[in-house]
């Protein structure tokens, strides 16, 4: 695995004041397919856990810039909530042959169609218990 060349800010520093743009450098270095965050923060003579940090940030950053814009996005080009569907007219007979209850009894060769309003179920019910007794 070959880890990319950054160049180190002044020697002699060892705790933490990094230029932005060493920082870029290295968040950039660490982004990079199929590298290790903790090859590069070594090639460069960081704490692995340092360069993660910074990674971490810029893309929380990234986010929240990336939320914001779209938020401003969204507001400006909105999609209507509601689609208009044509529905085909139901004529009314049809409605009331389907709201109903269908029975069909057989007893040999005789076949027994029964219709009943679904508004009357109940008795339809006790009707049934009746026949069946």
């Amino acid at each position: 695995m070959d880890t990319p060349e950054i160049q180190m800010p002044q020697a002699g520093r060892r705790r933490g004041r990094y230029s932005d743009q060493f920082k870029r450098q290295v968040i950039l270095a660490c982004l990079e397919p199929g590298v290790s965050t903790a090859a590069v923060a070594l090639a460069n003579g960081l704490n692995a856990n340092l360069a993660r940090r910074w990674v971490a940030e810029s893309s929380q950053h990234n986010d929240t810039r990336a939320s914001k814009k779209a938020t401003t996005l969204t507001s400006v080009h909105t999609v209507p909530a509601f689609i208009p569907i044509k529905l085909e007219s139901v004529p009314p007979a049809s409605v009331t042959r389907q709201a109903d209850i269908h029975i069909e009894l057989q007893h040999g060769a005789t076949t027994v169609h029964i219709h009943w309003p679904l508004s009357a179920s109940s008795q339809c019910a006790q009707w049934v218990r009746e026949v069946l007794a």
